[in-house]
């Protein structure tokens, strides 16, 4: 793992902070016609979610629209146990500058909490948030920051877990597997969790395939991650999992131009490089997709289990195109499922970013329950596992998906714990 250290706290000029707040006002959900009563005197909750939109690599307009959507409904009700909750987003660009910018929008707004939120820049933006005392509530899972803060609460195992359930499931399979994975400081780590999956069944340990998160052509990839004869599906021998985000689908185009369609091989991939928006934009039941293993966090997208969150983007989304099947946009409802259930814990007590914190902290009566698309979560000291490296994961289950007849669907049912495999320091075999 990477040193953190404490980065100075980012500062912008007066202008650029007046031209943000004033922008800040576009961006937040307005207020359902009840009557609210304030978080503190006369103030609504001010929560933050940021994501990266319009970028060269991975984008989440899901995410900050699930946002704002949610303030929308939870305010046409009354608000949370009476308050106004007021949905700041943010447009961190996959850029660390403007994560830090985010961070220092989240403190100077009051936020009380980030919440949901995406990127790949924990360095930056944890600093800020630690500092004025703000939890990051139910972030991506993509930063050491996140599983190492205290000031950090995951809803999920992060990509650890989906790579190491990635490794697991392709264990079944796979004589030799194939990562191909972005080369950044984060798929650097990729490489130990999912070799962890393999072990757990005796395989070797996958074949390294670096690639960039921005690039328009993978071809020199997809050559390397090529096929030796007489491997592929006949001897369940040969796999490709590729986790490049938005960029998987481009990869495996690539893949199959060079290797006659590619169908010989089982391909694989992570929830969110390979989702079932993916499958549709690539034909559906025709699509090349048909076959491939995911490894997923939550419950497959046609689960009942989603049904409230879907429930809630039909009629409060106003307008805004939100897919429930992407998994941004799924962490986000947990996120502030979550969020609410601290709110309603508090009562009458103001709520702050300090007392949002010391109710994570000394956990909720009964755990939070998300409606069964996670385990009930806590964050007290004796719910977090014994992950190095990793000491603030509480939820290191993942589900086993396949893309079937155009639709992404379970290969078994319920969760699987990756706990154990994770809980063995995956990391000593880098």
């Amino acid at each position: 793992m990477t040193d953190r250290r404490r980065l100075p706290s980012l500062h912008r000029s007066g202008a650029a902070f007046a031209a943000c707040a004033a922008l800040s006002a576009s961006l937040v959900s307005g207020c359902g016609p009840l009557p609210l009563a304030a978080a503190g005197p006369g103030n609504p909750v001010v929560v933050m979610t940021w994501a990266p939109e319009g970028t060269a690599a991975t984008n989440m307009p899901g995410m900050t629209a699930m946002a704002r959507t949610y303030a929308r409904w939870v305010n046409a009700s009354g608000g949370i146990d009476g308050r106004e909750l007021k949905v700041v987003t943010c447009n961190e660009r996959n850029n660390g500058i403007e994560a830090g910018h985010c961070a220092q929008r989240a403190v100077a707004e009051g936020a009380v909490a980030v919440v949901g939120s995406y990127s790949q820049h924990g360095r930056t933006f944890m600093s800020p948030l630690e500092v004025a005392g703000i939890p990051y509530i139910g972030g991506y899972g993509v930063t050491d920051e996140e599983f190492t803060s205290p000031f950090s609460y995951p809803v999920n195992g992060g990509q650890a877990a989906l790579l190491a359930g990635n490794g697991q499931q392709l264990a079944r399979t796979c004589e030799r597997v194939t990562l191909v994975r972005p080369d950044t400081v984060a798929g650097d780590r990729m490489v130990a969790f999912i070799n962890a999956g393999l072990a757990q069944d005796g395989r070797h340990e996958v074949t390294d395939v670096l690639a960039p998160e921005d690039a328009e052509d993978y071809t020199a990839q997809a050559r390397a991650a090529g096929v030796r004869p007489g491997e592929g599906k006949a001897r369940s021998a040969a796999c490709v999992t590729a986790v490049l985000g938005d960029r998987t689908d481009d990869f495996f185009r690539s893949f199959r131009k060079l290797h006659d369609g590619g169908r010989d091989v089982q391909i694989a991939s992570v929830l969110g490089g390979v989702g079932q928006d993916v499958v549709n934009r690539t034909g559906g039941e025709d699509s090349p997709f048909d076959g491939a293993f995911v490894t997923g966090w939550y419950p497959e997208p046609g689960h009942p289990r989603w049904e409230p969150m879907r429930a809630v983007v039909r009629g409060h989304a106003d307008g805004e195109e939100i897919d429930t099947a992407d998994p941004g946009v799924q962490t986000t409802w947990i996120a502030y499922t979550v969020l609410r259930a601290v709110i309603e814990s508090l009562g009458d007590s103001e709520v702050t970013a300090s007392s949002v914190r010391r109710a994570l902290d000394r956990g909720i009566e009964g755990r939070v329950d998300t409606g069964g698309v996670t385990p009930k979560l806590s964050w007290r000291y004796e719910d977090l596992l014994a992950v190095r490296d990793h000491p603030r994961m509480a939820n290191a289950m993942v589900t086993y998906l396949e893309v079937r007849h155009g639709r992404v669907v379970p290969v078994r049912n319920g969760f699987v714990s990756v706990a154990e495999t994770l809980e063995s320091n995956p990391e000593d075999r880098r």
